[in-house]
């Protein structure tokens, strides 16, 4: 059921009064308003409904009405009535800001369906601005890590628990994740954030020059070592080295990192003279390092190093519910980076989204988002694997919670959108443990 309401604006009160009736028929709230000032009265930027009005009305008609509401919250979606002389200045209204616009004498159905597109995209809206308001510029680890999921929810937990240690940690998950955001977040939160945070790929570096590179290397080590080096380990002095792919380390190097990590000093090559570290270290690996371990890969000392503090990002398979709101934040930044306008993507859209498979994970999401900016069309194709039945159930529930987040938690929305019966949505919901209110 839909909550937010209309304000529905008519200086004739018979219209008025059918417009009323024919939103209580579908379970619509509204304010019915004479004025374009009453209904201007109840607009702020918290307002979590949508305005619709006609165009022609003594005083403030709907265009001053439109734009005055504009200038409050230019994401308010406004709908104008018009008359048959009026279609052309609605049209023009379209590209000022309008949401759409609906000719008199209109099908009361069509009308409900226009209202309930633009009640969908204001709950996105508000939606997006709820998850921006959890991450103010002092809450680091919210700002990067977005997500109302119960993974999510407890990555953010944990993180927040060791911020200010000077720990190690190890970050693990599949590619695309997130794992060098949830580092930048926690060197972000912690005291260490106003130093610096030096990152390195290992599997990009060729093995010949990863001592140099790590440790850094004295005047003469090697035939072209003309001057000293600063080594990954003295640029992050006082700060964070994060180490991604750590795993594709070779073992003779494994066994310096280790030494290093244990005496918090380092001996460049070619020289005799150790150089005490301040630093915190976190490491990263798309596989599970224990499996390294028992493999003869990885050395199991190195690895109990590192495993006080072990963080497992999740894949977006394990937080469908935040597609929707993640997609549009992906396409905000997008946007911002290519000066070009967010589209407008219908809770349909986000839903089949929020259905597929995504086995590069964010980083896959963001290159849609991407793509969408630019024109660009995609193409991604679902994969599972496990027993037909838990795959089939972990497929109902999924796309059940993606139709719940797409649609803000409306029931009736969602068993439309699905093609169910509301009994049948219910069912479904408490066999799942979904709860409506997680998703409004």
């Amino acid at each position: 059921m839909i909550t937010a309401p209309v304000l529905f604006v008519d200086d004739e009160e018979d219209l008025r009064l059918a417009a009323g009736q024919t939103l209580a028929l579908a379970d619509i709230p509204a304010t019915l308003c004479e004025t374009a000032q009453d209904a201007l009265d109840q607009i702020s930027d918290t307002f979590p409904g949508i305005l619709v009005t006609d165009i022609r009305m003594p005083g403030m008609d709907g265009t001053a009405l439109m734009k005055a509401a504009l200038e409050i919250d230019p994401d308010l979606p406004v709908i104008l009535v018009t008359g048959h002389g009026d279609v052309e200045l609605a049209v023009s209204s379209l590209q000022t800001g309008a949401y759409d616009f609906i000719e008199k004498p209109y099908d009361p159905a069509r009308l409900v369906d226009i209202m309930r597109r633009a009640l969908e995209k204001r709950a996105l809206t508000m939606e997006i601005r709820a998850l921006r308001a959890e991450a103010p510029a002092n809450d680091p680890i919210t700002s990067r890590l977005n997500g109302r999921s119960s993974v999510m929810t407890e990555l953010r937990t944990r993180l927040r628990a060791v911020a200010d240690s000077d720990t190690d940690a190890l970050i693990e998950g599949a590619t695309g994740t997130g794992k060098e955001i949830a580092a930048r977040a926690l060197h972000a939160a912690s005291s260490r954030a106003a130093r610096p945070f030096v990152a390195i790929n290992c599997a990009a570096l060729p093995e010949a020059i990863i001592d140099s590179e790590l440790f850094g290397h004295a005047p003469g080590a090697f035939p072209g070592a003309t001057r000293e080096r600063y080594g990954k380990f003295e640029h992050a002095r006082g700060g964070t080295l994060f180490l991604d792919q750590i795993d594709s380390l070779p073992l003779p190097v494994q066994g310096k990192l280790l030494t290093a990590l244990q005496d918090r000093a380092i001996t460049p090559l070619g020289s005799n003279e150790p150089v005490s570290l301040d630093l915190r270290v976190i490491a990263a690996s798309k596989n599970v390092l224990s499996e390294a371990v028992s493999a003869g890969t990885f050395r199991d000392d190195l690895f109990y190093r590192l495993n006080i503090v072990t963080l497992r990002m999740p894949t977006l398979a394990e937080r469908r519910e935040d597609i929707p709101g993640l997609y549009q934040i992906l396409l905000s930044q997008a946007s911002a980076r290519h000066g070009r306008p967010v589209p407008v993507v219908s809770p349909e859209a986000l839903a089949d989204l929020a259905a597929r498979a995504w086995p590069g994970n964010v980083r896959e999401l963001r290159n849609e988002a991407e793509r969408a900016i630019l024109g660009l069309g995609a193409d991604t194709s679902p994969t599972a694997t496990g027993k037909l039945a838990d795959q089939m159930a972990a497929h109902e529930r999924d796309l059940i919670a993606a139709a719940l987040s797409a649609h803000s938690g409306s029931l009736k929305a969602t068993y439309e959108a699905l093609g169910i019966s509301r009994k049948a949505l219910y069912e479904k919901m408490q066999k799942h443990g979904l709860e409506r209110l997680d998703y409004r």
